[in-house]
């Protein structure tokens, strides 16, 4: 190990679970181990008996669990009001499309988002952030897409930059103004995708508000023509792209995303084989969605053994939303990856660290405990990584530490 500098700390005494692959133990779990921070950067991993013991700046762990930060790669944090009600009419037997007629659905969401103070949204995201920072994410995605004009998707662009400014966490921004047809576009989707693609697009991106851009691609959002239209536009502009395709029907986005060298491929429960080997082929990460599976109870399960065989990184996400998915608790969402779609709790880890670093552009700096990465790491009050995956309800979580500093 290199000469220590004094300001160097060593978080020494700990059972390290690295999340490296390649490691000959499941989850890279090193006994007896210590991290060695510089500024924002670990700067070592090494066993306990190799750390200078005269190292005046050191915290010990006694012997406690400590993971890479949790990363929550598909949310939509941002937005005004709730659909409990509409929730409780679907339990009771109104059907979505009478709920949609009557002003439910996504277009609540919208004409609540629009008519928010950008205060009343950052006081409502602040605390569903909260939800997810005290569960050890250190790391999350957030979506515009429930604006669809120029002013509202700024606006929710710009509380999540807030957000992140406010909090120790890291924020990467998503344009999602092709969420869905606002009511205005009805008759005309191709021209509000017009505007999304030469007004709303390249002005946020000028601004700085965004660092991917996303579509819901499907037979009741933009079709595979409407999607390519928005990818050539992005990437004419250097943007990096993703999608959520494959939800409730196969339209091929998955295929398209990954042609155009997508990021990830989110919800993919319809993916076939040709998604599959573009995927594959292109390195684009498969992004499981079980909170939404689960609340909408569906039934078509994403194909987890075949992306499994081609060795697409599987990355699993809260989703959280107020339509689909209401469920601030990336716990949860590992449980739910497991016993709905089959993954092994070492893959749910995976999904939520390295995989999850990948789907958001940050997989060389991100999802691991090795020497370059960022100092993102959390200690639990637990033996085994397998304990926040079984008991989503029970959160060991002991202390959080991003970019190096205890928080």
């Amino acid at each position: 190990m290199q000469q220590l500098h004094p300001n160097d700390v060593i978080w020494r005494n700990a059972r390290l679970a690295t999340m490296v692959p390649g490691e000959s133990a499941p989850y890279g779990l090193k006994e007896q181990h210590a991290l060695v921070v510089r500024g924002q950067t670990l700067l070592a991993v090494v066993p306990e008996s190799d750390t200078p013991s005269g190292h005046h700046n050191s915290v010990d762990l006694q012997g406690r669990l400590v993971t890479p930060g949790l990363i929550d790669c598909h949310t939509h944090l941002v937005f005004g009001g709730d659909r409990a009600a509409e929730w409780e009419q679907r339990l009771n037997g109104i059907s979505y499309q009478t709920i949609s007629a009557q002003g439910g659905g996504i277009n609540a969401t919208v004409t609540a988002t629009r008519n928010s103070t950008p205060e009343t949204l950052l006081r409502l995201a602040q605390q569903r952030l909260q939800r997810l920072m005290a569960e050890g994410v250190t790391t999350l995605e957030i979506k515009s897409g429930y604006g669809l004009n120029a002013e509202a998707e700024e606006k929710m662009l710009q509380v999540a930059n807030q957000l992140a400014q406010d909090n120790p966490v890291d924020i990467s921004p998503t344009l999602l103004a092709a969420h869905a047809v606002p009511a205005e576009y009805r008759q005309n989707p191709d021209a509000y995708l017009a505007l999304v693609c030469e007004e709303i697009m390249p002005s946020l991106w000028q601004k700085g508000l965004f660092e991917a851009v996303d579509v819901f691609c499907e037979n009741v959002g933009f079709t595979l023509a409407q999607t390519e239209r928005l990818f050539q536009a992005a990437v004419a502009l250097g943007i990096p792209v993703k999608g959520h395709v494959e939800q409730l029907s196969n339209q091929g986005g998955a295929a398209l995303v990954s042609r155009y060298k997508g990021l990830s491929a989110d919800h993919i429960e319809y993916l076939d084989e040709t998604g599959i080997q573009a995927m594959a082929h292109n390195g684009t990460v498969a992004v499981l969605l079980p909170g939404a599976f689960y609340f909408l109870q569906e039934r078509q399960r994403p194909p987890v053994e075949q992306l499994r065989k081609q060795g697409i990184p599987m990355a699993v996400a809260t989703d959280y939303n107020p339509g689909t998915s209401p469920f601030a608790s990336i716990h949860l969402a590992m449980n739910m990856a497991c016993v709905q779609f089959g993954l092994t709790p070492e893959e749910a880890w995976a999904g939520v660290t390295r995989h999850a670093a990948q789907a958001l552009g940050r997989g060389a700096t991100h999802g691991q405990l090795q020497a370059g990465y960022v100092a993102d790491f959390i200690v639990w009050d637990a033996h085994h990584p397998v304990e926040m995956v079984y008991e989503p309800g029970r959160n060991p979580l002991y202390q959080r530490i991003f970019r190096g500093e205890g928080v």
